[in-house]
């Protein structure tokens, strides 16, 4: 899957990228781009308005998004995360919520909340951190433990039961805490309510056994979904910063010697990534194969997934510590692509998903 732009085009994208750093949001001449290429609609059905990717073709374009820009490509990558979620949804009590073409949710994966069960639905308490694109999310998602008169519903397994919602833009409060040092156009705020009512219907689980969509991207496991992506947005930015790396060397015009040692490192970067970015989207077709021929994934290629995904990121990070060195002074300066591309790569890839074996 190849992304639709002319060379004008990612020029433009590019100098909305970089107003976008400064005003710290997505700007709206930006957004109007991603919605008219459908770009927070890659899991959504084509009968709903998106693009109904299959994750290999998703992955590709995240990872071309990524080499442009990295608050573009995470942002991208969180939102038509969470509009993904329409395939656990029930159908008939969402309606057209879906074919807006300005639908965009967003939220935490991390279960921060309490969902007390009523005879109507629940009522929700929780504050949650980093929703990417706070700024124009239609919706937002969150996890929560569920209760009931005060106690933790408890599934099979003896574990606390967790379900999903979604919640209206004027039902949540924004915190403006956003203040990494990267990815800062992404303006992933927290965010919280406070015993809101939820209706049943706006509750649901992420699970392939409770998918209410037949597209394969549903019976996908969330895990390995949530960590491709992911990891695509770190090699993508990553090879931004080798290409900006590479036009910084020939400005420089350093001496022999200084060449040398830094054409080296990039070269090794740009070979040891490729062969790892060859392993990974390997793994992720046998993955897809295997979901369309057998109707679900091995264990044994979910931890393969699982792996290569945390490799390619450590991978990435290793090689961008050794070639940025040889890019001077001039490339710390705030102001240069090249340091923002590096506090982007050493934000994304902190996360936690991709940071601890799980």
């Amino acid at each position: 899957m190849h992304l639709q732009l002319n060379k004008n085009e990612i020029a433009e994208i590019k100098r909305l990228c970089a107003l976008s750093e400064k005003k710290g949001r997505l700007t709206p001449a930006l957004l109007n781009i991603i919605y008219q290429k459908k770009l927070f609609k890659l899991f959504v059905p084509k009968e709903q308005g998106g693009l109904a990717l299959s994750l290999p073709d998703a992955l590709q374009l995240e990872e071309q998004l990524a080499t442009i820009d990295g608050s573009l490509a995470w942002t991208v990558t969180l939102c038509s995360g969470a509009n993904f979620f329409v395939g656990f949804m029930d159908q008939q009590k969402i309606g057209q919520l879906f074919y807006a073409t300005k639908i965009c949710m967003g939220g935490s994966g991390a279960a921060t909340g309490i969902a007390e069960q009523t005879k109507e639905g629940y009522v929700v308490t929780g504050n949650w951190k980093y929703a990417t694109g706070t700024p124009h999310l239609t919706h937002f998602t969150a996890n929560c433990i569920i209760q009931q008169n005060g106690k933790p519903v408890l599934k099979e397994d003896g574990t606390a039961l967790i379900r999903s919602f979604y919640f209206k833009r004027s039902e949540i409060t924004i915190h403006h805490e956003w203040n990494a040092m990267g990815l800062k156009a992404t303006a992933s705020h927290s965010y919280s309510v406070n015993k809101l009512n939820v209706k049943a219907a706006r509750s649901f689980l992420i699970d392939a056994a409770h998918a209410t969509l037949k597209h394969p991207i549903y019976s996908y496991p969330f895990m390995p979904l949530a960590e491709t992506t992911l990891a695509v947005n770190t090699l993508g930015i990553t090879q931004h910063l080798l290409h900006e790396s590479a036009v910084v060397f020939a400005q420089k015009q350093l001496n022999s010697v200084a060449f040398q040692q830094a054409d080296a490192a990039l070269q090794t970067a740009r070979q040891k990534i490729s062969k790892m970015r060859t392993a990974f989207y390997n793994i992720v077709e046998q993955s897809w194969n295997e979901l369309i021929s057998k109707k679900k994934i091995s264990v044994k290629t979910t931890r393969q997934i699982s792996s290569v995904s945390r490799q390619l990121v450590k991978l990435c990070r290793k090689h961008a510590t050794e070639v940025y060195p040889y890019c001077g002074l001039a490339s710390t300066a705030e102001t240069s692509t090249l340091n923002r591309v590096f506090r982007d790569l050493f934000t994304a890839s902190q996360h936690a998903l991709l940071t601890y074996k799980q």
